[in-house]
């Protein structure tokens, strides 16, 4: 397997083609884009993934047959549209490989035991697995096929932990003052884990965990309240109804944990030590100067700032439906706690996003977005608490609007987290290596790239 990689390897190098340069959107619109879409389906693969046999199974604690139709509703979901995020996953292999062979090479050389091998026998795995949990028997109630969605959803998970370690590389270089890999050959599993491994890569893993489980939720919802607006029988408009406040108690659950996440990785990124020698192409910054701002001059360099309002907002949202969907108590009185916390939630998100965020002190914004989190948390349990005693099958035409709004949010905002922190490495592929840079790349010859220089970065 390793002698046929790096065959390709070297038919790749030996391509002597021009530097592309794709016309309107640029190399990197293009690039991003394709990636943008298939991030879009593969998300929701995830999320769906890891819900459905998790929904399967309570729906048989609890003797619940909601549960179980929703279960098998995300489950089909993943099952007609897994196709149309590989084939975006193909594109943009192609794309990566026709505008940035140079990096293409170097990373598939050094990540070769990572990505392809352990990544595609997971996702082969999962396949297989989540297969047998929506085809393989007639119940899909029984205890193996519930176990086999469960064991799916895990190899997903361990195919997105690999790719976010990739990810993570490219964004800090391996990190300021280690020793890049070196070499044309394939790398040692040793080295390649070695790249994987950082504090930013633990950080993103929980990040990316939470979120792939929070937007697949809120797009639930809006589903939901899209689809009872075509139901016809009562059992159908009970049932969308029901899904559309799960879908809100579902998203809302893994939204509290996100901006600690988010945070987090920042902060990382803010301790990164770069020197002069990683600053050797004009324009370039850390990637946490350019994630704030500093050293860029483009919208996309505020991106942060773009996204923490927008997640604010998202937080706002969710307290608007919780408040408005608990109008189904029959105790309007049920209601209050909701209105309390969300209306303090909506008051410190707005004041963590204002100019006036860092008066009177500098960790001012920080403690506003705690408020907000806390706010919401008490908002959710009083939600919940009253949902026992909710009455389905009659939502109104504002809180199907606010569905909908929270589903469309929630993909702007996780299509947007994703650009920013590719962004983030600007105007590197590989963060700190001039050789790999966002413009398109001129095909590497077989001269330039022999062993002992593929990752190799010239002296300052």
């Amino acid at each position: 397997m390793e002698s046929q990689a790096i065959s390709l390897l070297y038919l790749i190098q030996e391509l002597e083609l021009p530097s592309i340069e794709f016309p309107y959107l640029g190399t990197r619109g293009l690039v991003g884009i394709v990636m943008l879409i298939h991030i879009f389906f593969a998300t929701l693969f995830v999320g769906y993934a890891i819900g459905s046999p998790l929904l399967q199974l309570w729906s048989v604690r609890t003797g619940n047959s909601r549960f179980e139709r929703l279960a098998h509703a995300i489950a089909r979901f993943n099952v007609l549209t897994f196709s149309v995020g590989a084939t975006w996953a193909v594109m943009f292999l192609v794309v990566l490989v026709g505008f940035y062979p140079r990096v293409t090479t170097a990373l598939f050389t050094h990540f070769f035991w990572f990505f392809p091998v352990f990544a595609m026998v997971s996702m082969v795995l999962t396949l297989w697995l989540f297969y047998i949990h929506y085809y393989s028997a007639k119940n899909r109630a029984l205890p193996k096929n519930i176990a086999a969605g469960m064991a799916a959803g895990f190899f997903i998970w361990v195919w997105m932990v690999i790719l976010t370690g990739m990810d993570t590389f490219m964004v800090t270089g391996g990190g300021a003052g280690e020793a890049l890999p070196s070499g044309a050959e394939v790398s040692s599993i040793g080295a390649a884990l070695d790249s994987i491994i950082s504090p930013m890569w633990l950080t993103q893993i929980i990040h990316r965990t939470f979120g792939n489980l929070s937007w697949p939720a809120y797009a639930v919802a809006a589903w939901a309240a899209f689809r009872y607006s075509r139901a016809k029988s009562v059992e159908d408009k009970a049932f969308y109804d029901w899904a559309g406040s799960l879908g809100v108690i579902w998203g809302t659950v893994f939204l509290l944990l996100q901006p600690l996440g988010g945070f987090a990785t920042v902060y990382v990124m803010s301790r990164l030590d770069y020197g002069a020698r990683d600053l050797t192409v004009s324009g370039a910054s850390g990637p946490y100067e350019r994630l704030v701002g500093n050293g860029g001059e483009t919208l996309t360099s505020n991106l942060l700032y773009i996204n923490l309002l927008m997640v604010v907002v998202l937080f706002v949202l969710s307290n608007v439906a919780m408040y408005v969907g608990a109008g189904r108590h029959p105790e309007r009185a049920g209601r209050r706690p909701i209105q309390f916390f969300g209306l303090v939630a909506a008051l410190a998100g707005l004041y963590s996003i204002s100019p006036i965020a860092d008066w009177p002190f500098l960790y001012m914004r920080y403690i506003m977005i705690l408020i907000m989190v806390l706010a919401t948390l008490g908002a959710l349990f009083a939600y919940v608490r009253g949902r026992r005693q909710f009455s389905y099958g009659s939502p109104g035409g504002s809180y199907r609007t606010v569905l909908l709004s929270l589903g469309v949010l929630a993909a702007v905002v996780t299509l947007s987290m994703g650009w920013m922190k590719s962004n983030s490495r600007a105007p590197y592929t590989i963060y700190g290596q001039p050789e790999y840079q966002v413009e398109s790349e001129t095909p590497v010859t077989p001269d330039e790239l022999q062993p002992g220089n593929a990752f190799e970065t010239p002296e300052p």
